[in-house]
C-alpha cells in the first residue's frame, strides 16, 4: 500500500486519507521535537534512554536495530550516555559475551523531568484548542497508543 492509499476503518465512517494522516504526523514530529528543553540530549539519544526507562534493559544490538542505528554508533551513543551517568552496560548472567543495558536512577530522572516538560508546553497547546478538539484527540489517544505498538513489531 502506498502513501495516497486510503484504509477503511470497521464503521461506516470514511476511510482515512494516509497521505494526509502521514502529513499530519510529520508536521506533530516536529512540533513534538520544538517542545524539547534546549541542550537536552539528541533525539536517538533521548529515544534510546526513553526506551530503556519503558521497557527495561535491552541488548546493545537490539538497541541499535531498534533506532535504525549501526552497533558501532549505539556503542559510541551508551558510552556517551554511560559518561553522562544516565546509562550503564552490565554482561548477561547466561552469556558473558552479550553486552545489555540498562537506564541508571539519574536517566529515569532525565526521562521523567523531559516527559514533565514536554507535558507542561503540551497543556498549554491543547489549552488553545477548542473542548471538542481536546475531547477528540483524547478519544484518540487508544487508537494512537495501538498505532504506536503495531509500528514498534
Amino acid at each position: 500500500m502506498n502513501a495516497t492509499q486510503q484504509v477503511s476503518r470497521p464503521t461506516t465512517d470514511p476511510p482515512i486519507d494516509c497521505a494526509e494522516f502521514s502529513a499530519v504526523l510529520e508536521r506533530l514530529l516536529s512540533a513534538w521535537r520544538r517542545l524539547a528543553v534546549p541542550g537536552e540530549l539528541s533525539p536517538t539519544a533521548a529515544f534510546t534512554l526513553s526506551r530503556l526507562a519503558r521497557d527495561g534493559s535491552s541488548r546493545l544490538t537490539d538497541l541499535a536495530n531498534s533506532e535504525h542505528v549501526t552497533q558501532p554508533a549505539m556503542t559510541q551513543l551508551i558510552s556517551r550516555l554511560e559518561a553522562q551517568g544516565l546509562a550503564e552496560r552490565f554482561r548477561d548472567a547466561d552469556d558473558a559475551r552479550v553486552v545489555n543495558v540498562r537506564v541508571t536512577a539519574a536517566g529515569e530522572t532525565l526521562v521523567a523531568s523531559r516527559r514533565a516538560a514536554r507535558a507542561a508546553k503540551a497543556t498549554e497547546l491543547l489549552a488553545a484548542l477548542p473542548a471538542a478538539q481536546q475531547a477528540a484527540l483524547a478519544m484518540a489517544l487508544p487508537a494512537l497508543e495501538a498505532l504506536a505498538e503495531v509500528s514498534a513489531r
